[in-house]
């Protein structure tokens, strides 16, 4: 028998389930392939002439980089492994709040890795006095557009029903 469940749809858990899961996979495209394109361009960094004259914290902030990009990749594809390996268990609700964590932790790891490919470029590309202020502004609108804003819109609208 369908109920809400207290979402105001009238669905069953495992209809809820099947919706949620389908939202996960739309939100998991854009941030994926970001991320995709990040570490792919930052694999090929180290095999260019540049890096070899990069100073010493340059090639550090890269190595930080580097290992930064690769768990947010694997965070943000591991909700299609997560899928595949559960399909047809019957726990998909629970596969929906492990994906969602997968999710939730890619998008931390790619604010981290954002923050240091952009604090790289500028260090190498301007050398300016003004890059810790600028970069150190980037994750806090990071923060402010992926989770602030969202929580905010959650608490507050979410309050009135």
């Amino acid at each position: 028998m369908p109920h809400d469940g207290g979402a105001g749809r009238n669905e069953t858990a495992e209809e809820r389930a099947d919706r949620q899961w389908q939202d996960l996979l739309q939100e998991i495209r854009v941030a994926r392939t970001g991320v995709q394109i990040l570490f792919g361009f930052l694999l090929t960094v180290a095999f260019t002439p540049v890096f070899a004259g990069l100073a010493q914290t340059e090639k550090t902030i890269y190595i930080i980089t580097v290992v930064l990009g690769s768990p947010a990749t694997g965070a943000l594809i591991g909700p299609v492994a997560f899928h595949r390996l559960v399909t047809g268990r019957m726990i998909k609700p629970e596969a929906v709040v492990w994906a969602g964590r997968l999710i939730a932790t890619g998008l931390v790891l790619l604010l981290a890795t954002c923050t240091a490919a952009l604090l790289l470029v500028l260090r190498v590309a301007t050398h300016n006095a003004f890059v810790p202020w600028i970069v150190g502004g980037v994750p806090a609108w990071y923060l402010l557009c992926w989770f602030a804003l969202p929580l905010w819109a959650r608490i507050r609208y979410a309050s009135e029903r």
